[in-house]
């Protein structure tokens, strides 16, 4: 198909290298991706900081958004699952409702993306894996847990120096350990550490659903779009 179909905005994290990449093996005729790095300070893909870095990235989001905006995408997505942890269900609702409103386009987050996805297949009980510290990786289960989500098991990966030097070889390691008979999907989060590579082989190894955060917003950024088109090779979701 020639010409314009949709554009993408994704506000990414300063020294993330991984997300650009990520998101242009999904990328489809027509459909264009922009980014825009938030603002934070300190040593970016570190576990320590990690809370202080997204509580800088929430204060100064509305003038991140403004330069994105300036493109006119039909989306806007915040790709960083953890600054959703530091928000709350409460503030993240209201920090997309601010900035939606404000600017006239859809505004999500990486984490609302997991959570429409995981209500599109129907998953209540999901196994959560991620490359952060503890107290995050906590953080993150005890949101799942606000939206209705039961976590049979979670884990974290071991040994992580930063999170954007890690690879989807560890990311599938990682999910293979979280697995539950009780969990009906996994949930990779994270952006910073690479995972599209991983879901398929995943999910034929596991027999069910393997969601990430990158798998997540792009299936949101595209559904919130108007754009439906298949995107095989990268899990059911994406597939369907």
């Amino acid at each position: 198909m020639f010409g314009w179909r949709a554009r993408l905005g994704f506000l990414v994290p300063p020294g993330n290298p991984t997300m650009e990449p990520e998101m242009a093996m999904l990328a489809i005729d027509g459909v264009t991706q922009h980014f825009t790095r938030m603002y934070a300070t300190g040593v970016t893909g570190s576990l320590s900081g990690q809370e202080e870095r997204n509580r800088e990235q929430i204060a100064h989001v509305d003038e991140d958004v403004a330069r994105l905006a300036l493109v006119k995408p039909n989306v806007i997505v915040l790709g960083h699952t953890a600054t959703s942890y530091t928000l709350g269900k409460r503030g993240e609702a209201d920090l997309c409702a601010r900035i939606s409103g404000r600017h006239a386009i859809p505004f999500v987050t990486a984490f609302g993306s997991v959570i429409a996805a995981l209500n599109h297949i129907g998953a209540r009980r999901v196994a959560y894996a991620a490359p952060y510290g503890e107290a995050d990786t906590l953080r993150g289960k005890a949101h799942l847990e606000q939206f209705g989500v039961t976590v049979p098991s979670f884990g974290r990966l071991e040994g992580v120096t930063n999170i954007y030097d890690e690879s989807a070889e560890r990311a599938y390691l990682l999910a293979r350990r979280v697995d539950h008979a009780d969990a009906q999907a996994i949930f990779l989060s994270g952006v910073g550490m690479p995972t599209l590579a991983a879901i398929g082989a995943l999910e034929r190894d596991l027999g069910k659903p393997v969601i990430s955060s990158a798998s997540a917003m792009m299936w949101n950024a595209l559904r919130l779009a108007g754009v439906k088109q298949s995107i095989p090779g990268f899990g059911r979701l994406l597939a369907d």
